[in-house]
């Protein structure tokens, strides 16, 4: 892997995005307590709420692809992979 592509992966986060943080401050201002980034669930949910039996996970722009969203960027490279996993 080249470093600068290398450096550029470094930098994304894996948790605590501001998405994220946005659902937690709602979830724990009505009164949810969950639990973060549970390992030994499959897909490693964001955010669960035990006593409810509720796993969630918050993907952003990039992986929701909105119509009209201009985060919703699609990668210059490898355009055949990534167009399968979208």
């Amino acid at each position: 892997m080249p470093p600068q592509r290398s450096a550029i992966m470094r930098a994304v986060k894996g948790k605590d995005t501001k998405p994220e943080m946005a659902v937690r401050r709602v979830l724990h201002r009505l009164g949810f307590r969950f639990r973060l980034q549970r390992c030994d669930l499959p897909g490693r949910p964001d955010m669960v709420l035990p006593g409810r039996r509720v796993a969630i996970f918050v993907h952003g722009c990039f992986w929701h692809r909105h119509p009209d969203c201009r985060r919703a960027t699609t990668p210059k490279t490898r355009i055949d992979f990534w167009s399968a996993k979208f």
